[in-house]
């Protein structure tokens, strides 16, 4: 069984649970980071829970939700071996994992349809990293010591 961590803030609670039912149809074993209610609450205490998980290795992939998906994506994003993609549109989740090999799918919940989340999941999670000229610079992302 493949498995996926789940987290967002009070904007994208809807979209998170129904992504979590999907994804457990499809036999995958999620574990969600929170909130477990729609009430409003800050987006960096539910995403460095899951952040920490993928750079540990104990979790491979992630989605992550909030109103535009920036924040979200600016938090995982500070942890060195976690890159979370934006994406509104199923291409760019497919080449955020092509090309950049992101191991995190950011949603912005006020901007897209439940259909074109879904979709977009999809996408991430059937697209392989395609290595090749790409390996390089993914290499460069990390701030170099």
């Amino acid at each position: 069984m493949k498995h996926i961590a789940i987290s967002c803030d009070h904007a994208g609670f809807e979209l998170k649970e129904r992504i979590k039912q999907v994804l457990k149809e499809k036999q995958y074993d999620v574990t969600d980071f929170g909130p477990s209610t729609p009430e409003r609450m800050d987006y960096p205490d539910a995403i460095h829970p899951l952040a920490r998980a993928i750079e540990s290795g104990q979790i491979p992939m992630g989605i992550i939700i909030c109103g535009s998906g920036n924040g979200v994506a600016m938090t995982a994003n500070k942890y060195p071996h976690v890159r979370a993609g934006l994406a509104w549109e199923p291409e760019l989740a497919e080449l955020t994992r092509q090309h950049n090999d992101a191991n995190v799918l950011s949603l912005p919940a006020r901007f897209i349809t439940e259909e074109t989340a879904l979709k977009c999941v999809e996408k991430f999670l059937d697209t392989e990293f395609e290595g090749g000229r790409h390996e390089a610079r993914v290499k460069k992302i990390e701030i170099p010591g």
